[in-house]
């Protein structure tokens, strides 16, 4: 019968024998194979055959790990990589992070890799379309002390519902792609530094209930647009808007109001008596505003 004995460095020995040979011949095949001392490294290595016929007698001697090799056959699944929708939210939010000039609290320390859902104050959920798929819906800045810009790309964005972007230091006009966040149904922009006339991008969003402006440094007239919009709640006070109130005041259905401390003039429009069925506060103080209250506003 054919008989192996394997040699290897980093090895143990087993003998498996069926019937005991004489002590003698055990002895003289293992010391026939010894590995001398001056061998070198790589020779130590090899791997020896050898055959021997015993009709009598079946022996195996054999050099194996002293482990037990296990094959494994998991594989190594990387992440797969953003789909398109987080891909262009990424592009927007590492333009954003480079247009922020001061991060006191290091807060966008995080704002690295491909997961943006990670990212701090950026939050993600199911599509509103494709429940499947994982999006930004939220970006909330709130109080992190930022300073810097909005860069274009932050229209990219375009799963986002809610920008909160209140007390950080924000300055500069807004962008026209943010007329492009075709989802968005909060915007707080209060507290910083924006300026410039009212921006026409805010106008184009569709889906927007809460808009708060307030403690900034917008400037010039209201368009009249403003109020023909489905909002929830305006709060525009703390900024430098002047020239007279627009007629069609009273469209809007807001439950809340305030313009206060700008510099609008004239006379309270007559239309705001349309307001009473959904309105709960409206504050126009440290104004110049001149003239009697309409008497609709008591109907």
């Amino acid at each position: 019968m054919q008989i192996p004995l394997i040699v290897e460095e980093s090895a143990t020995l087993y003998l498996g024998v069926h019937h005991d040979p004489p002590l003698l011949l055990l002895l003289l095949l293992l010391s026939s194979f010894a590995i001398s001392a001056d061998s070198s490294a790589a020779s130590r290595r090899l791997l020896h055959f050898f055959s021997f016929d015993f009709p009598f007698h079946a022996f195996h001697f054999g050099f194996e790990p002293d482990y037990e090799p296990v094959e494994s056959h998991e594989a190594v699944v990387a992440a797969p990589p953003p789909h398109p929708r987080l891909q262009r939210a990424h592009s927007a939010l590492q333009a954003w992070k480079r247009a922020i000039v001061s991060d006191p609290t290091n807060f966008t320390s995080n704002w690295v890799g491909d997961d943006v859902c990670s990212y701090n104050g950026v939050f993600c959920a199911p599509a509103l379309d494709d429940p499947s798929l994982h999006v930004v819906a939220g970006v909330d800045l709130n109080g992190a002390g930022l300073a810097g810009r909005l860069p274009d790309e932050i229209g990219r964005l375009a799963d986002a519902a809610i920008l909160h972007l209140n007390s950080n230091r924000f300055a500069g006009p807004l962008p026209d792609t943010l007329s492009d966040l075709a989802l968005l149904h909060e915007l707080d922009l209060s507290n910083n530094n924006f300026s410039g006339p009212f921006p026409q991008s805010v106008l184009r969003l569709a889906g927007l209930k809460y808009l708060d402006l307030r403690f900034n440094d917008f400037h010039g007239p209201l368009p009249p647009e403003l109020f023909d919009r489905d909002l929830d709640a305006l709060f525009l006070n703390d900024n430098r808007f002047d020239s007279c109130i627009p007629e069609n005041f009273g469209n809007i259905k807001a439950s809340a109001v305030v313009l206060a401390n700008n510099k609008f003039t004239g006379c309270v429009p007559r239309s705001v008596g349309r307001m009473r069925s959904t309105l709960n506060e409206i504050v126009l103080s440290n104004n110049e505003l001149t003239g009697c209250l309409p008497p609709e506003i008591a109907r």
